[in-house]
Formats: C-alpha cells, sequence, structure tokens
C-alpha cells in the first residue's frame, strides 16, 4: 500500500506542478510557451469569431486575450479554427501506411480522426488491432478507435479472422480505444442475435460508444436497433433516412469521401435546430482525393459552397464529434482545451496555411515537418506481409455452367440490384463474369456470378480490397484472363492489377495485409490512377472507378445483392440465390 501510495504522490505532484504553472501563464505572471497573435478565432461556443492573442502552456490553450510568449506567430488576417476530426475513418483506405497517410491529411488541418481498423482486422485478427495501434503510435495527428465489431461482417462471408466480443474486450483498455465499431450486422441486432448483441453489451459495459451501419433501416426495425444501444449512424444518403434515425436519438455522421458523397443530401441537417447532432467523416478515402481534394477541409469547404453559416460548418468538423466521443479537451478554443489549431486564409477559400499539434506546429503552407515513424514490432511485421495463402488458380477454377446472379451496378452509388440470372460471359450485353476467391486459408473456395454495368470489354481486373474480408475479387470477360490476374495478387502479397491476354498492363503493390501500400501517397496515386486508365481502355465505364467499385460487391451489408466465396447472396435475406 505505501508503494502505491507513494506512485499516487508522486503523479499528484507532477499535475500540480503543471497546473501551477498553467495559472501562473494564464494570469500573464510568466509568458507562454506560444501566442498566436491578433488571431480572430472560431469561438464554438457563442457561435462567433472572437478576437484576440491565444495563448499556449505545454499544449493546452490558457487563456485568450493580451498575452506575450517565448514564441509568438502574428497571425493577423488569418482565421484560427480548432484542429478538425474525421468522426469516421478506415486508414487502410488511404491505401498507404498509418505514417504517409498522417502526412496527407496534416496539411488540410486534420489534428484527430477516429479509425476503425476493421479492414486489417479481418485479415489479421487481432494482430491487425495490435499492427495499427503500434503503427499510429506518437504521430503528430491523434489516431483514436474504435474496435471491429463485425469480424467477418456476417456469418455468409469468410475472413481472415472470426471475433466475438471476448477477442477484443482487452483492447478496451487501451488509451485510445474510445468504442465499438460501425454495426454493420444490424440483420444481427434486430433479429437478437446472442453473439451480435454481447458485443453491445460488453462496450456498454466498458461505458464506452457503440457507432451504427444501417442504410435505410426504418420503423420498429431501427428501433430496435437503436435500443440495443447503437448511437449514431453514418450511411444516410438522403434526409428521410437521416431525419427517421436523427428522431429516434441517434447522431448523424454526414458522410463525403471517395466511395459515398452524402453532404449535398445532407445538407440542411447542418441548419438550426439539427446541426449540433452532426458530424462529418469520409469513412473511405482514395489518395486522388486526399491529393486533390482535401480532407474534413473540403466537407467544410463544401458545407460553406452550399450556404451552411461558416462557423457552424467548423463546429461539425471539430466541436460536435468531440462531445459525442467525450473527448472533452479538445474541438473548442478555450482555456484548458488541447492546443490543436487550423490557421486558415479565410472562410470563402478556405486554404489550410497553418497547423499545430498540442502547441507545435506540425505544418507550414503544405509542408509538413518531418517526424519518425513508430517502431512495429517485427512479428507484426512478418505477419502483415504474409497474409496470402491460395494454391495455383486456373481458368477451370472459373468454370461454371449454371446459372448464377447477375449483381447490377447502381451509378454513382454502392447499392446494387437484382439483375436476374446468367449463365455465360456476355460482353456485349455487358455481362460479366465475377468472382471472390477465398485467401486466407487455402479453402479454395471460389464465389462465382455475374455483373451488370461495370463495362470491361476485354481482360481482367482483380484487387485484394474486397470489403469487408478482403478476399480476392476479380472481374474478367473470359476465364483465362481471371485466373491470371488471381495468381498475379497472390505472387504480388496483395494490391490490385488489370490485365489482358496473360500480360500485366497496370498494377498497383500492397504488401501490407493486401491493403497498404509501403510507398509514398503520390508514388501510390500514380500507380492508381495509370491501373484505372489502362482498365478503362478494356472498356470499363468510365462514369465509376474500377477498383472501388469492386471492392464493395463482396461486403454482405449493403443492398441488394452481393458476392461471397460461397455465391451470390441476397442481403436483405441473408440467404444464397
Amino acid at each position: 500500500m505505501a508503494n502505491t501510495n507513494e506512485t499516487y504522490a508522486a503523479r499528484i505532484q507532477r499535475k500540480l506542478m503543471k497546473k501551477q504553472y498553467l495559472v501562473e501563464v494564464a494570469t500573464g505572471r510568466r509568458k507562454a510557451d506560444l501566442v498566436l497573435k491578433n488571431a480572430s478565432y472560431v469561438n464554438v461556443f457563442s457561435n462567433e469569431l472572437c478576437h484576440g492573442d491565444i495563448a499556449v502552456a505545454k499544449g493546452q490553450i490558457v487563456g485568450m486575450g493580451d498575452y506575450a510568449g517565448e514564441v509568438e506567430y502574428d497571425v493577423s488576417g488569418k482565421i484560427v479554427c480548432p484542429g478538425f476530426i474525421d468522426a469516421h475513418i478506415h486508414l487502410e483506405s488511404s491505401l498507404v501506411s498509418p505514417r504517409e497517410f498522417v502526412r496527407a491529411v496534416l496539411p488540410h488541418g486534420t489534428t484527430t480522426v477516429i479509425t476503425d481498423p476493421h479492414e486489417i482486422t479481418n485479415v489479421m485478427g487481432t494482430d491487425g488491432i495490435d499492427y495499427m495501434l503500434q503503427a499510429t503510435e506518437g504521430l503528430p495527428i491523434d489516431v483514436r478507435f474504435m474496435l471491429p465489431s463485425c469480424v467477418p461482417a456476417t456469418p455468409l462471408d469468410e475472413s481472415g479472422a472470426n471475433l466475438d466480443y471476448r477477442a477484443i474486450d482487452s483492447f478496451y483498455d487501451h488509451a485510445r480505444v474510445q468504442g465499438l465499431a460501425e454495426m454493420m450486422n444490424y440483420v444481427g441486432v434486430v433479429g437478437g442475435d446472442k453473439e451480435v448483441i454481447a458485443k453491445i453489451v460488453a462496450a456498454q459495459a466498458h461505458h464506452k460508444k457503440i457507432d451504427g451501419h444501417a442504410p435505410g433501416l426504418s420503423g420498429k426495425a431501427l428501433a430496435a436497433y437503436i435500443a440495443a444501444g447503437v448511437y449514431s449512424d453514418h450511411e444516410c444518403s438522403d434526409m428521410d433516412d437521416a431525419m427517421a434515425k436523427l428522431r429516434n436519438g441517434q447522431f448523424i455522421m454526414i458522410r463525403d469521401g471517395t466511395a459515398a458523397h452524402n453532404l449535398e443530401a445532407l445538407v440542411d441537417l447542418l441548419r438550426q435546430p439539427y446541426y449540433d447532432r452532426c458530424m462529418f467523416c469520409t469513412d473511405d478515402k482514395h489518395p486522388s482525393d486526399l491529393l486533390e481534394k482535401g480532407h474534413i477541409d473540403y466537407l467544410i469547404r463544401k458545407a460553406i459552397h452550399y450556404g451552411i453559416d461558416p462557423i457552424v460548418a467548423v463546429k461539425t468538423a471539430c466541436h460536435n464529434p468531440a462531445r459525442y466521443f467525450a473527448l472533452n479537451n479538445r474541438g473548442a478554443i478555450a482555456p484548458g482545451y488541447l492546443a490543436d489549431f487550423a490557421i486558415i486564409d479565410n472562410f470563402d477559400d478556405f486554404n489550410v496555411e497553418m497547423v499545430f499539434r498540442k502547441g507545435m506546429l506540425t505544418c507550414s503552407n503544405g509542408a509538413v515537418h518531418d517526424f519518425e515513424a513508430p517502431r512495429i514490432e517485427d512479428y507484426l511485421v512478418e505477419r502483415a506481409h504474409d497474409t496470402f495463402h491460395v494454391a495455383h488458380l486456373t481458368a477451370e477454377d472459373f468454370h461454371d455452367a449454371r446459372p448464377r446472379g447477375v449483381i447490377g451496378l447502381v451509378p454513382g452509388e454502392i447499392v446494387s440490384t437484382d439483375a436476374g440470372y446468367a449463365s455465360a460471359i456476355d460482353p456485349e450485353n455487358d455481362i460479366l463474369k465475377i468472382a471472390v476467391v477465398e485467401r486466407h486459408k487455402n479453402t479454395h473456395h471460389i464465389g462465382i456470378g455475374y455483373l451488370k454495368g461495370y463495362g470491361l470489354k476485354r481482360g481482367a481486373v482483380a484487387t485484394s480490397i474486397s470489403h469487408d474480408s478482403h478476399n480476392i475479387i476479380v472481374v474478367g470477360a473470359n476465364e483465362e484472363d481471371m485466373a491470371f490476374a488471381a495468381n498475379r495478387i497472390v505472387e504480388n502479397r496483395g494490391g490490385i492489377t488489370v490485365v489482358e491476354n496473360g500480360t500485366v498492363l497496370g498494377e498497383l503493390v500492397l504488401q501490407i495485409a493486401g491493403l497498404m501500400s509501403e510507398d509514398s501517397l503520390v508514388e501510390v496515386n500514380d500507380q492508381l490512377e495509370a491501373a484505372k486508365e489502362r482498365a478503362f481502355e478494356l472498356g470499363v465505364s468510365r462514369g465509376i472507378d474500377p477498383f472501388m467499385t469492386l471492392s464493395f460487391m463482396s461486403l454482405p451489408v449493403i443492398p441488394a445483392l452481393r458476392l461471397t466465396t460461397r455465391g451470390v447472396i441476397d442481403v436483405i435475406k441473408q440467404q444464397y440465390i
């Protein structure tokens, strides 16, 4: 007991000394570590622009008014915003390492992201969570975690692991874990599935948040889903769906990423009396979007363009998600809050010029200050680079004369339609063969179906990014090229490939769990865009993303039809057709 008391006493003493220092600076008796002079700053409490110096000590804001600092920056004519927060993202979807992702989003004013590592966890099990926790430790952006709730997404899928609530329970004790990530298996929740609901109960026992994923759910089914303990949703694509969920008490994450663009349809949520229940998220962000459009700053800029009050747009990007996730020391510029700042030129252009994290300048005029890569255990690195266990495939593996379901693409959406049945490839009528190859445990399970609306005329396209189990998904105009493309993915230990007549036309290697590249964002984007162009040359419709479109065709929680390693399924009925 004495040692415990001594440790506690020492900790109290350290905190006391820090607090006394903060008080000394706040009162003006000591110089601040940092002062932003002549600032116009967003006050999220009074919904106005305020003016004055912003004083920082020990990484915290201690006061606004008239201050002197050891380091001073004159920000006259600029606007200081709280650092931006992405309320829901999968870092793996950037296709680069977490360190490279941070380098990409820092220039856009992002200082906190809430990530769900369910992509890599579906491949590596709990080792995937450990990998991402270690790969994000100490980065100049605070990466917080929601634990994957659906590994695999449903019992009809095959992933690299099958995790119940016991498997993830110990992770709730980690300081950067905020709760349970998107509960995609809403069918299981509404049906009262014991194993599914146990995950919600366990998260609540740890006093954590539970995020939702329930596109189109309504009526009593929606009531049951929310009553089970799901607090938010990021899958709303129209106002009717969003209002139904908001009226039932859920928080709405307005998503605008690479795969789904919902901001325009939901922009009226950013007006009174609804905006306090909303926050921004990107969900999935590909390299081209990060390079050309930006991150959360892009959503703010877009909202302002649609006529939303700039102060409200900024609050939605920082204060609202901070409150939702109980990150009580960020999301505002006020005494006691972390000194996370995004300094912009003006609300009209909304160009981020400087970024501070805990009072340290991390980025200026797009140039990121260098930082070290986190140390990842050798075991996890080796494990992440050895995730393919697939026997050599031949064209015969993709032959199947029986009628199979046809998945119909919907332009601009990730939902699909039931387009009937087909029994043969017919490129002239846009009927292509699509297959999902199990890649985790060498089961040789291959689900076969047909795809309409993709447009491919020749060759094949394959990727190891196939949500959420990340088996190999391949679509082709002939079985020979399909087999070649799938084998190439295995040979590269993951990635994307475009082939014709047994020749690789374009590809991107994703050697980290078959999901992320070790190259820079710019290099990955160059390779990805070149591969896209090769796919378009083979006939893929230019109105779709050749690879992202494919990646969602195996996600068995998005209606109407999807393809898993065992065949085409009806998502609503959760049964094979």
